[in-house]
């Protein structure tokens, strides 16, 4: 049997976030400094030496308090189809991290994800919404409604500690972990400190089978959709549940370029699949295939998809499991509460 690999560093600090061990107690002079820093900052914004910019748009801000993927990007797809479904025009920015992009850039579907960000041209695919990404928030929302002035409504793909862009509304989203060990960064995996009640006009979205912290919110419902071909979910084809259980029985290779890939084995597991797990680092850029050239079947994420063209697939049959995530009735009518008519302009009052 093959030695279990060794924890890089990232995975031993994911771990120790988990709790109040040696490591993260040895962090927390760290911590008391970035909390002193978070605090400064916060302050500066509220008595307005620091200013927030406003929008003629709403402006809904998705984000986490806890470091890594805590499911924001779908997040932010199911919310840009609710918005579609009650008469708004969304439209989406985002930082656009591991992307090669300097300054501001539109996302377009001929783009790379070197180029854009696996993240925001998954988006952008996903939702046909126009996605504009760059460090400057503010700057990039400003570009994307010159370019669309249709637009009503901005969705921002992180950027919850992002203060400069004001904001109509928040939706704060946690997994499984919570708020971990419940310390700053980094001792522990929070940004900022975790309140005793939502934050004025906040949303609470657990990405998990439960509540994971004291915080009132809704649960999202989290599936595997189906499977289809990386050929065919290029043209757009619908994954099939047909085309996942088919895959039972079959020695698969599942691939996961995620922070933490194991929700996706634990999904697959779920459908009734084996296979041997590829965890693989967050935003890998499959610059070469990871998997060995004899590999008959392989079944990735839909992040892990943006960034493979088929015609590199050789004879390795490469399926893609997209995710169904989908926002319960209570949190789309609270949402929908906080937001003016479609169409409408204003200012937004900072969250």
């Amino acid at each position: 049997m093959a030695a279990a690999p060794t924890p890089t560093r990232s995975q031993r600090l994911q771990r120790a976030w988990l709790a109040r061990g040696a490591l993260a107690c040895a962090l927390l002079p760290l911590a008391a400094a970035f909390g002193a820093l978070t605090a400064l900052r916060r302050g500066l914004y509220r008595v307005g030496l620091l200013r927030a910019h406003t929008l003629p748009v709403s402006v809904i801000v998705v984000g986490n308090l806890i470091t890594g993927g805590a499911g924001k990007t779908p997040t932010v797809i199911a919310i840009v189809g609710l918005l579609r479904r009650h008469g708004f025009t969304p439209g989406i920015v985002s930082r656009g991290y591991a992307g090669s992009q300097t300054g501001l850039l539109e996302v377009t579907r001929g783009q790379s994800a070197a180029q854009s960000g696996d993240e925001p041209l998954l988006m952008h695919l996903r939702t046909g919404a126009p996605l504009v990404v760059g460090r400057d928030r503010v700057a990039a929302a400003r570009q994307l409604l010159q370019r669309h002035p249709r637009v009503d409504v901005i969705v921002s793909d992180d950027g919850l500690q992002h203060l400069a862009l004001a904001r109509a509304l928040q939706v704060i989203v946690f997994d499984e972990r919570g708020a971990g060990n419940g310390w700053l960064l980094p001792a522990g995996p929070l940004r900022e400190a975790l309140p005793t009640a939502p934050p004025p006009r906040s949303l609470i979205v657990y990405n998990a089978t439960a509540p994971s912290t004291p915080l009132p919110g809704t649960l999202a419902r989290r599936r595997l959709a189906g499977a289809v071909r990386l050929r065919d979910w290029w043209a757009g084809t619908a994954a099939s549940p047909d085309a996942l259980d088919a895959l039972r029985g079959r020695p698969l290779v599942a691939a996961a370029g995620l922070a933490r890939p194991e929700r996706f084995f634990a999904m697959l597991r779920e459908a009734g699949l084996n296979f041997s797990p590829l965890p693989l680092p967050d935003h890998h850029d499959y610059a070469t295939l990871p998997w060995a050239a004899d590999t008959a079947d392989v079944v990735l994420t839909e992040k892990d998809a943006i960034k493979l063209d088929p015609e590199r697939s050789g004879a390795t049959r490469i399926w893609v499991a997209p995710l169904d995530f989908t926002l319960d009735a209570a949190f789309e009518t609270a949402l929908l509460t906080l937001l003016p008519p479609p169409g409408h302009r204003h200012g937004n009052s900072p969250a």
